[in-house]
């Protein structure tokens, strides 16, 4: 295979990526495509991790494709059941032969003169690399970096005796029967590693410093399965979508309009489930509202039968250091354990890590001002998946994907090189999240900004975005689109800067 140069280059072949190209097939067919992924297999985050339980913490009928329903019973998903969703797809729609894998795209460098993408692919992990050019890149490298997860510096981690494991690198076929296991972090990992390493280890541990919202759900949505039985399978999965996504919004509406009240329903659920003697206050009362942070969901409510069950147990403290046999907490307390998993979080990252250059102008990421959640001023012909976070990741995947390909019609139809968003006169009033979870604050300085207004907002609003992206007008007069004789300021009638 000694082709180089595609119509449109899409980055990553998880969700999104598999997402994208059956869009691009869709909506412009004859566009040549390529996906390139960086490791050597696709699925993304679900076929990297691989610690015990990975599950997702959305239903599958908002996770799953707009255009190809969910059938399994469970809603709540399992990782190698997704995966296999994700090849399923892949090979249903034809995608498989282009997509090249070993290809970790490092930098990309827009060239107005000949309206190119000129894509430095690492191949195989090797210093040597390929040159690849485009007319459109499409990001679907995720948000987080797959070579390492995020861990503080623990003192006296070299005193431990025993193993200190970070989930995303869970070793294959690891063996914790019959071991303690403390596992430090309180998010959607920490949640879904506790009960399941309760089948075979002695006692787990959650070590949180501070709680989190939890709130329980049927793995299997009965609604989605009756539906299914009863109407064709596209219709009962489109019912089950927008139920699902109905639902999300209105619950997430009532976090920010009263969180007060919001809060004490999702305590009292949690006093059900775990009884008057657990200290409710103490290990799952989160001192910020809820959806201030992600909230957690366990299946079937596997985490509180565990802790009923004393199979696990949840720690609330700070931690002063590791032992050689467990944590010391900053109380004077100490944790025994044999294994360590440091549960901590994901080390964010924009685009991929990719280093933007256009026209010789290296990009930082956060100059920049983000444009409806799919492209970045000053940054033509790339679109960039990222999900919700108060939502299914996959719902804005789609709407960004559609996008895209209403863009390169609108290119083709007009007889356009290139759509920038120029955001001439906008100020960056917020980051690209507003989330206060610590491993998102820690990363916004790599990710760009937000404006005060649409279309230069991140709305978190799926029904809102379906007619900014689908029935918005194109031509707005932020996204600035030129033909080959043009400049970008010449149709965006900017003055040229006078020389000194």
């Amino acid at each position: 295979m000694n082709k180089t140069h595609y119509d449109v280059l899409i980055v990553g072949a998880g969700l999104s990526g598999i997402g994208a190209a059956v869009h691009l097939q869709k909506k412009c067919p004859g566009r040549s495509y390529q996906i390139l992924e960086m490791r050597e297999a696709m699925g993304g985050t679900w076929d990297l991790f691989r610690y015990p339980g990975i599950r997702s913490d959305s239903d599958m009928h908002t996770l799953g494709f707009n255009f190809k329903p969910w059938n399994a019973q469970k809603a709540i998903a399992d990782g190698p059941a997704i995966r296999e969703y994700i090849e399923e797809t892949a090979e249903e729609y034809g995608i498989n032969p282009n997509i090249r894998y070993g290809h970790k795209v490092v930098s990309a460098e827009w060239d107005s003169d000949t309206a190119k993408w000129i894509i430095q692919v690492k191949i195989d992990g090797k210093r040597n690399k390929q040159k690849f050019t485009c007319n459109w890149l499409h990001m679907c490298a995720g948000y987080y970096k797959y070579e390492q997860g995020y861990t503080p510096e623990f003192e006296g981690r070299d005193d431990f005796k025993g193993d200190v494991i970070h989930p995303q690198l869970w070793p294959e076929d690891y063996d914790y029967s019959g071991k303690k296991v403390v596992v430090i972090g309180s998010g959607a990992t920490a949640m879904t590693l506790v009960p399941a390493m309760t089948d075979k280890a002695e006692h787990v541990t959650m070590l949180q410093r501070s709680p989190t919202y939890v709130v329980s759900r049927p793995a299997e949505d009965k609604i989605a399965n009756g539906l299914r039985k009863a109407l064709p399978n596209k219709m009962a999965y489109g019912l089950t979508r927008w139920k699902n996504v109905l639902m999300q919004q209105a619950v997430y509406r009532r976090t920010r309009t009263a969180p007060d009240k919001v809060k004490e329903k999702l305590l009292s659920l949690v006093r059900e489930e775990l009884g008057p003697d657990f200290d409710v206050e103490k290990h799952f009362t989160p001192t910020y509202n809820p959806w201030d942070q992600r909230l957690c969901l366990v299946p079937d409510s596997d985490l509180f039968v565990a802790l009923r069950e004393n199979k696990a147990s949840v720690v609330t403290d700070h931690i002063d250091r590791f032992t050689e046999t467990g944590i010391k907490l900053k109380s004077g307390e100490e944790i025994e354990a044999d294994i360590i998993i440091t549960a901590t979080g994901l080390d964010l990252q924009f685009i991929g890590g990719t280093e933007i250059t256009v026209d010789g102008r290296t990009l930082n990421p956060h100059d920049l001002i983000n444009y409806r959640g799919a492209m970045i001023s000053g940054i033509p012909n790339m679109t960039s998946v990222f999900g919700y976070t108060n939502a299914s990741w996959t719902l804005r995947a789609d709407l960004t994907s559609e996008y895209m390909c209403k863009v390169l019609n609108h290119l083709e139809r007009e007889n356009y090189v290139e759509a920038r968003p120029v955001a001439e006169g906008i100020e960056p009033v917020s980051d690209f999240l507003d989330f206060s979870s610590g491993y998102v604050q820690r990363a916004m300085e790599r990710f760009p900004q937000q404006g005060k207004e649409a279309p230069w907002i991140i709305t978190q609003n799926y029904t809102r975005d379906i007619f900014l992206m689908r029935h918005g007008k194109l031509e707005d007069g932020a996204l600035i689109f030129r033909r080959a004789h043009e400049t970008v300021d010449q149709v965006a009638g900017i003055a040229p800067v006078a020389a000194e």
